[in-house]
């Protein structure tokens, strides 16, 4: 039997395809089953210049100043899945296969990339930028998972900032990118960047010519050159998955609001929402980023597997944001399995006080208590209201002073529904 599809969904929305004056970006993580994704906040920071910063596997130059970031990421590495940081960027990663060899080499993780992205980039371009920097430097590869058994990808990212959207595909160090100002875009495991092409690394259609894939003749055509002759059954798998996606947007273009996104995200027959197999949709996100700039933006995570059967929780960046304890996995320092040579060759538990709760919680439902589903009702009518609140907050209904307490709020009350 094929493998089942291994990696993920990004998805925007800008005006018009948002019923509001926002932006909406929306990813679900599909990782291994068992791997705990963790919700992390670093403070905006100022570095002495030369020092360095150690990465999942290398350590690379330091920037002299991070942005704020809030991540969502598996809770083994130093990077992320997905994330936003306080200057209304997001950013999510795919894994993508091409004609370029995947290196099993320690280098920078795609999930690398988009930390540094979001520490770097007060823009979805300037992002896009210092991702390609790095790759150029440092180039990418790794294994990719938390296992003994080698699994390494090349990555693609969907970049968004309140104004407007950056495709970057990569194989290897070479990458394309993809502007998008207007409307729905999704991206899944697959290039899918033909000829609109919107910026390049320049030596991309020399090096494509001296490989033998494209004559130089006529159209340069990404995806066509690029994608693998005999690709993974996991990308071959994913068409199905990426089309559905595409199907969605397509069918709630000019109405798409966070409520919307997050449907999409909880959806299961067209695979976005993965919940059988050894890799499962292990952590979701969705932001809403206002066009205008006097708003705040706000990230909703569930830092739980399956959305589904998850609650998203509202993020507002604010000079009050504290430790997250409730949702970061415990830390094992120098003798975690995943920094010790050779790595993995051990487990270690990574669950947060959120995800034992939730873990709970599922295992009732599973069982068809009625207890475990009423309390999953009540919690969804929570999220409902909470919606209610933001959508008024933006449209100056309601007054945002306590939004930076909220994320804690509803992961305190989230655990207490629980149990």
């Amino acid at each position: 039997m094929a493998e089942p599809p291994l990696s993920c969904d990004c998805f925007v929305s800008l005006p018009p395809g948002s019923r509001d004056d926002h932006v909406i970006f929306g990813k679900n993580s599909d990782r291994p089953r068992d791997e705990v994704q963790e919700v992390v906040f670093y403070p905006a920071a100022a570095h002495p210049t030369g020092s360095s910063v150690e990465c999942t596997y290398i350590q690379i130059p330091q920037a002299e100043h991070t942005h704020a970031v809030v991540l969502s990421r598996p809770a083994w590495l130093w990077g992320a899945e997905m994330g936003a940081n306080d200057q209304g960027v997001c950013v999510g990663n795919e894994a993508v296969w091409t004609r370029e060899p995947v290196s099993d080499g320690e280098a920078l993780l795609g999930m690398d990339l988009v930390r540094l992205g979001l520490e770097r980039g007060a823009s979805a371009w300037a992002a896009l930028e210092v991702i390609t920097g790095l790759l150029e430097d440092h180039g990418q590869g790794g294994p990719c998972r938390e296992a003994q058994e080698p699994f390494s990808y090349h990555n693609t990212f969907l970049l968004v900032d309140r104004t407007e959207a950056w495709v970057l595909e990569t194989a290897g160090r070479l990458w394309v990118a993809q502007k998008v100002t207007a409307g729905v875009k999704n991206i899944s495991n697959q290039l899918t960047i033909g000829t609109e092409i919107s910026a390049e690394h320049p030596e991309l259609r020399s090096v494509a010519r001296s490989q033998g894939w494209w004559d130089g003749e006529g159209e340069f055509n990404f995806s066509q050159v690029f994608s693998p002759e005999n690709p993974p059954a996991r990308m071959e798998l994913a068409k199905q998955r990426y089309r559905g996606g595409t199907a969605l947007m397509q069918q709630h273009d000019g109405s798409v609001t966070a409520e919307v996104m997050m449907s999409i995200l909880r959806d299961k027959p067209s695979g976005i929402c993965m919940d059988s197999g050894g890799f499962c949709t292990t952590g979701s996100m969705v932001s809403v980023l206002p066009r205008d700039p006097g708003l705040p933006c706000i990230h909703f995570f569930t830092a739980t597997p399956d959305p589904s059967r998850s609650i998203f929780k509202p993020f507002v960046f604010s000079e009050r944001i504290g430790p997250m304890q409730r949702v970061a996995s415990p830390q094992y320092g120098p003798d975690d399995p995943a920094r010790r040579q050779p790595r993995f060759q051990s487990q270690v538990d990574r669950r947060h006080d959120l995800y034992k709760a939730h873990q709970g919680a599922l295992s009732n439902m599973d069982a068809s208590q009625n207890e475990g589903l009423a309390v999953y009702e009540i919690l969804r009518d929570l999220e409902s209201q909470c919606l209610v609140d933001i959508l008024a907050m933006l449209s100056g209904e309601l007054p945002g002073e306590e939004l930076g307490d909220l994320f804690f709020d509803c992961v305190d009350a989230e655990i207490k529904f629980y149990q």
